[in-house]
């Protein structure tokens, strides 16, 4: 588990320890126990799986890639996370992420458990026909501890549905007979997948978004500002049209732009990509700049003349700009550790919204808090793909499959549950919305634990 990651549940344990109406039966030694018993639980994978997948190469060179497939905890259900498919890859930050989806899944309410995969590789450097047979070889090196009611991966980053598509065909092939459309989630609609699952994270990032600025003002009145400090900072931002910065252009940031752009209400003023930063203080046109991508490989224009083509009028900037950017809300939708202890004194936005994982480093989230600043995190916010993704296994085990608006109606009602679980709490305490978020999701996990006799 980081070192975040594993702060924050600690004090959630402390926290919890002194509540006695969290597992109100245990008092004195035994109370001391058993939460010294869940976080060990906490703190640790159930399982560690590396491998080096063999590869013939195009050229004939046979190379031997770093794979994972961490299994941090299955007291909910069968293990779930995606698998990421980038050269930062690496035991520690997946085992990290495995933890964050035990931690996401109990606060949603999902019934899975925490894990995560990974591939050591740039996707970009390698051939169509290479990344198939990383695909397939994954699959047959991780094929044991795999499947509908075991271990149940999706897209990450560098991964998509074609991927997925890949994976499910080799999993069928090597389990014939099975069961197999609940082997893999995130699958093309002609695959199985769920309509509306590419979306599902940035709309639920959105959603959040909103949500919480809306519940600020449908509550102001029995809001208490000595108790909680973001009252002051949320109602800056209540019934006015807002500025937006969005770092990341892919599956998430895209669609959190589009989301916005069709509103209509707040404008998005910058966006970026690994390449570029573009900014214009009117408002980007996000339709034209999401066309673009999708004729010039998910990339933005990065030139003057790329701008032309694509009918944009916009001032480029070198591409950690978005992050410095005068605006009122920030999304992160990149990578970790974006926000920083170095940088985000520059960092003007004072909402800012987590859609990817872990982009905030504990020191800046100190800062933020010192700020006042509202930070909406990733275990609430981007939890869209993992609640579609438990759709998508349902309709697989039924083979009856959802309207995209009913997705949409489904993963709504549901992240609504949980914002209106937690952001009671929030407003009531000078606690982070984080720490809150935490705090709920651990307290699931402890009843369940301890109700399956693994806290003694």
């Amino acid at each position: 588990m980081g070192r975040q990651t594993s702060a924050i549940v600690e004090q959630s344990l402390r926290m919890l320890l002194e509540n006695n109406t969290i597992l109100p039966q245990l008092d004195g030694t035994k109370r001391e126990q058993a939460f010294q018993s869940l976080g060990a639980i906490l703190s640790t994978p159930n399982k560690m799986h590396k491998a080096f997948l063999r590869i013939t190469l195009d050229s004939g060179v046979v190379v031997r890639i770093p794979a994972y497939r961490i299994q941090h905890n299955d007291a909910l259900g069968p293990y779930k996370g995606g698998i990421r498919f980038h050269e930062t890859v690496n035991e520690d930050e997946v085992t990290n992420l495995a933890a964050l989806m035990t931690l996401k899944n109990a606060l949603h309410d999902v019934p899975f458990g925490g894990g995560k995969g990974g591939v050591s590789i740039s996707p970009r450097q390698f051939s169509e026909r290479e990344l198939y047979m990383i695909c397939k070889k994954y699959v047959q090196y991780f094929s044991d501890i795999l499947g509908p009611d075991k271990d149940i991966p999706a897209p990450d980053m560098g991964t998509g549905e074609r991927e997925m598509d890949w994976m499910t065909a080799e999993y069928k092939s090597i389990h014939p007979g099975k069961p197999y459309l609940g082997s893999f989630t995130g699958k093309s609609i002609s695959c199985g997948g769920s309509l509306g699952r590419r979306e599902a994270t940035g709309k639920g990032v959105y959603f959040s978004f909103r949500y919480v600025l809306d519940y600020v003002n449908e509550h102001l009145s029995l809001l208490d500002l000595h108790q909680n400090p973001y009252v002051e900072t949320a109602k800056k931002y209540m019934n006015k049209p807002l500025s937006l910065a969005i770092q990341g252009f892919g599956n998430v940031g895209s669609v959190i732009a589009a989301e916005a752009f069709r509103e209509g209400k707040h404008r998005v003023v910058a966006v970026s990509d690994r390449n570029v930063t573009l900014y214009q203080e009117q408002g980007l046109p996000i339709d034209k700049l999401i066309n673009y991508c999708q004729l010039h490989q998910g990339e933005l224009p990065a030139n003057e003349e790329q701008l032309q083509l694509a009918d944009v009028k916009a001032e480029v900037l070198d591409r950690e700009a978005v992050l410095y950017s005068d605006v009122d809300v920030l999304f992160l939708a990149a990578l970790e550790e974006q926000l920083r202890v170095d940088n985000i004194h520059n960092v003007k936005a004072n909402v800012i919204v987590e859609g990817a994982n872990a982009p905030i480093t504990g020191e800046a989230d100190e800062v933020l808090a010192q700020r006042q600043a509202i930070v909406i995190p990733d275990i609430l916010a981007n939890a869209g793909g993992v609640i579609v993704s438990y759709f998508e296994w349902l309709q697989g085990k039924d083979t009856r499959f959802f309207s995209e608006e009913q997705v949409y109606e489904l993963l709504y009602d549901k992240m609504k549950t949980t914002l209106d679980q937690v952001l009671p709490y929030y407003f009531r305490t000078p606690q982070q919305l984080r720490q809150c978020c935490y705090n709920h999701a651990v307290t699931r996990l402890s009843n369940i634990l301890y109700r399956q006799g693994k806290l003694y």
